[in-house]
């Protein structure tokens, strides 16, 4: 059901679920901070007022919305939750920026939200 995130050409996808609900996916490298690491490709779920982080099969973080707190910056999405901080890097940064509803970014992803939002309502 989740998009292989080995697949550099998929950035997000949108799927129904059984339940009729939509979910969307995106591919993303996770950083996990203190860590030197090189970062892990995952596949990030948005369903449902929820962020899950899958590798492979395997569900790795799932946080409510409000559980986290996340800054849009140029290396990515800066999320602490749990004690936890990561920095994610998605490929379609500007979709999920507006599907997060987050309103502060840096001036470039605001610029991408903004063209995105207009090609979206012509």
């Amino acid at each position: 059901m989740h998009a292989d995130p080995l697949l550099p050409h998929l950035k997000c996808v949108r799927q129904l679920r059984d339940d009729g609900k939509v979910m969307t996916t995106y591919d993303a490298k996770l950083k996990i901070d203190g860590q030197s690491a090189a970062p892990v490709p995952v596949v990030v779920d948005l369903t449902e007022n929820r962020l899950t982080m899958i590798v492979g099969h395997e569900t790795v973080a799932e946080w409510q919305r409000e559980q986290m707190r996340i800054s849009a910056m140029p290396d990515g999405f800066h999320i602490r939750a749990d004690g936890e901080f990561i920095v994610l890097d998605v490929n379609d940064d500007a979709r999920f920026a507006i599907e997060l509803g987050l309103k502060n970014a840096h001036p470039h992803l605001r610029q991408k939200m903004a063209e995105l939002m207009r090609e979206e309502h012509h």
